[in-house]
């Protein structure tokens, strides 16, 4: 069985199941996903995002601001606080830095990162961190507001390995897409390869950032199969062993989501 430990369901296309969702979900369960984080960007959308979900165990939920849109309703750490506490919320995110897209003065995007992490330490709640073209200043922020207090996730992950380094040391899982399957990825491979076990987790970003043999294409929760396959030819192990370490890293990053899996399943993953 395989997690997918990041998408956004409220966004992927359901054209291939005459736009049904509850299709879509019985697909997805049926090829072997055992569980999906569906991942908050902003809160104008979230409360849809919470109905969508709500009927589906297989399913957890994060609430959290996307770094890249300045435009979005500016949560407070209280508000997001309060919004933690709503069932299915498992982790404070997605939140962090992305000087690729941000252009001018950024201080109101290092801001909403410092926010997330103050929520998410006063919740108990893991992060979920998107950072791109930011490395010094994204660990230099979590170092400052204590994020290693309550751990996490670092999404996404297209950084070098020091930057990788830095944040295991502050207990963070590194998390690997699709990136890693395309060709010019040789850099971020090498990541892959040095990522312990114990600390590696693969997602789709659902719907973006398909892998080949998919790439250009709408992504999937399925298509963690490829993101997991890659890992396991770097790492010279089974698809097996790495299905079945990511889902233990998983549930161990994300502790309420296990409650949530266990309760309607009877799975128990240690």
């Amino acid at each position: 069985m395989l997690v997918d430990s990041h998408c956004h369901l409220d966004r992927v296309a359901l054209a291939p199941y005459n736009g049904d969702f509850a299709s879509f979900m019985s697909s997805t369960l049926a090829q072997g996903i055992d569980h999906l984080l569906c991942v908050s960007i902003d809160l104008e959308s979230w409360p849809a995002m919470v109905a969508l979900v709500a009927d589906y165990p297989q399913i957890s939920i994060s609430v959290g601001v996307h770094p890249n849109d300045k435009e979005r309703h500016e949560p407070t750490v209280e508000e997001l606080l309060r919004l933690s506490r709503s069932e299915k919320v498992v982790a404070i995110g997605e939140t962090g830095l992305d000087y690729f897209h941000g252009e001018g003065d950024l201080d109101w995007q290092r801001e909403r990162f410092r926010q997330h992490i103050r929520a998410a330490k006063a919740a108990k709640l893991p992060l979920i961190i998107h950072t791109r073209d930011a490395r010094i200043d994204t660990i230099q922020i979590m170092q400052d507001e204590g994020a290693d207090d309550v751990g996490g996730v670092m999404h996404c992950f297209t950084e070098n390995w020091s930057m990788a380094k830095q944040a295991l040391e502050m207990g963070f899982y590194i998390s690997f897409s699709g990136i890693i399957t395309f060709k010019n990825a040789v850099e971020l491979r090498e990541v892959v390869k040095r990522v312990p076990m114990d600390h590696l987790l693969i997602e789709t970003d659902s719907p973006y950032l398909a892998p080949v043999p998919h790439r250009g294409k709408p992504n999937q929760p399925i298509h963690v199969r490829h993101v997991a396959e890659c890992v396991a030819e770097l790492k010279g192990l089974t698809l097996e062993a790495i299905a079945d370490r990511t889902t233990a890293n998983f549930y161990r990053c994300f502790p309420l989501a296990q409650g949530a899996q266990s309760s309607s399943s009877g799975l128990d993953y240690e």
